[in-house]
């Protein structure tokens, strides 16, 4: 049986996400701290790589890291 829409979850995609993240952070010498003051977002949880984030999250960190959403999948390369 195929789980249902809301239930999938690829924890390998996930924590690829998260290290793009924490990578992104550190080349931009960004505090965790400093973009939850400037975004709102709470990256510390992102950054675990245990929280599915929306595409619009996703979106919101690469337009404050000035990177298209194409490009920061770039580097990911995940298969099945």
């Amino acid at each position: 049986m195929l789980p249902i829409m809301g239930q999938i979850r690829n924890d390998k995609l996930l924590k690829l996400i998260a290290l793009k993240i924490k990578e992104l952070r550190a080349e931009n010498e960004i505090s965790q701290e400093d973009f939850y003051n400037d975004t709102n977002i709470h990256i510390a949880r992102i950054e675990t790589g245990k929280i599915n984030i929306s595409v619009s999250t996703l979106h919101s960190i690469c337009r404050y890291f000035n990177i298209s959403l194409s490009d920061f999948f770039m580097d990911i390369n995940i298969v099945s």
